[in-house]
């Protein structure tokens, strides 16, 4: 496929390596409900990564623009239809079957799937923590299984993950109570959870998670097409981040939408996220 012969061309020349982590831009919003828009995520979130109006520097110490681990490759050229599926799947397996490790920028959260799919062939065992302010859990929205309100519905059908710890979520109804049931999901619904209550004690590696923008209260995270009120704020979020069971082997972040941003403050959040998710990553390499 020509996305596929494209995007490894694109990981050759960025010269990515063992050990590293690659941080690769899934512009696709075919999936989205409501608003498109979330395919020009990964440029935003780049763009503002590079901005002068801040450093690259991470909270843990880390510099961002210095470490030669972290490699920010181009976008995945996508062809239209469900066929980016595949070519999204096959090139997170070439990351990883390259001994790297992948930070993913979309994009809607229909790019969970085949990002889960490409990672549970190279790590076994996983739990994902999905934070977020909708489960995504319909089995279809719209006549669509793949939308990008049901993509952990796919996962767990599929067996993908051993384990899936939802966070932030506020948007709860019958039918995906239901499913949250019929999964054994975890979901720690905002109504109740307090950051001193933390993600569960007994939670193990290997870890993916999954960042829905959305999580966060539309005050600090006005550009997403489904804002929900009474969400995490910035703050509490860097805290779950920096506090996550090792190891962490991977993650996405999407749903940001650039048409509703605000003086690209979602932007901004999405690449202070990214920074302090890329330095835990490195952390957590084996010895």
């Amino acid at each position: 496929m020509a996305g596929h012969d494209s995007t490894s061309r694109t990981f050759a020349h960025e010269g990515l390596a063992e050990r590293s982590i690659a941080v690769l831009g899934i512009p696709w919003d075919e999936k989205s409900s409501y608003l498109r828009g979330a395919a020009a995520g990964p440029a935003h979130i780049r763009q503002a990564l590079h901005s002068s109006s801040s450093n690259t520097a991470t909270e843990s110490g880390l510099d961002f623009s210095d470490e030669q681990r972290i490699r920010v490759l181009a976008d995945l050229d996508l062809e239209a239809g469900d066929v980016a599926f595949e070519t999204i799947e096959r090139s997170i397996d070439e990351v990883l079957g390259a001994g790297s490790r992948v930070v993913c920028l979309g994009g809607d959260h229909s790019v969970t799937l085949p990002i889960v799919r490409a990672h549970c062939r190279h790590f076994s065992g996983l739990t994902i923590v999905h934070i977020d302010a909708h489960s995504d859990l319909y089995d279809e929205l719209d006549g669509d299984r793949l939308s990008h309100a049901c993509p952990f519905s796919r996962i767990m059908e599929e067996g993908l993950v051993a384990r899936l710890v939802q966070l932030g979520i506020r948007t709860l109804n019958e039918h995906q109570r239901q499913q949250a049931d019929r999964f054994g999901v975890e979901v720690l619904e905002m109504s109740r959870w307090r950051l001193e209550d933390g993600l569960p004690d007994d939670l193990e590696g290997p870890i993916y998670l999954s960042l829905d923008l959305d999580a966060l209260d539309p005050a600090f995270a006005p550009g997403v097409s489904h804002p929900e009120p009474g969400g995490l704020s910035t703050r509490e979020l860097l805290d779950i981040l920096q506090t996550l069971p090792s190891p962490l082997i991977g993650a996405d972040i999407v749903e940001l939408n650039p048409l509703r941003d605000v003086h690209d403050l979602t932007a901004r959040v999405a690449a202070k996220m990214l920074k302090e998710i890329a330095a835990r990553m490195l952390q957590d390499f084996p010895a």
